[in-house]
């Protein structure tokens, strides 16, 4: 019998001392609308303080506040999860070019 494969499971540290519970349950519910079938979970993990807001896709790390200037936005969160988990996946409008407005 064949053990069937593992998704992926993101994880969302966040620093309980600055508030940003809602920023990581946003941005879980986004990845979940997202990634729907293919992600195994988004866990998130109240951090002590200092800061810390890392998001990790199983053992790789993502995103880190400190390390990558501030917090993803959801574009660049979502492109970094599509190209870990599903890199041919298209992410519709995330994923087209803006073009200049004519003025």
């Amino acid at each position: 019998m064949t053990k069937p494969t593992q998704k992926p499971v993101v994880t969302i540290t966040y620093c309980i001392g600055c508030n940003w519970l809602l920023r990581a349950g946003w941005m879980a519910q986004e990845l979940l609308s997202t990634f729907k079938e293919q992600l195994g979970g988004v866990t998130l993990v109240p951090g002590e303080t200092g800061g810390i807001f890392e998001i990790h896709l199983d053992t790789t790390l993502i995103w880190e506040r400190k390390r990558d200037g501030g917090f993803p936005d959801v574009k660049d969160l979502k492109t970094r999860v599509r190209d870990k988990i599903n890199p041919n996946q298209d992410l519709g409008h995330l994923d087209r070019v803006e073009q200049a407005s004519p003025e």
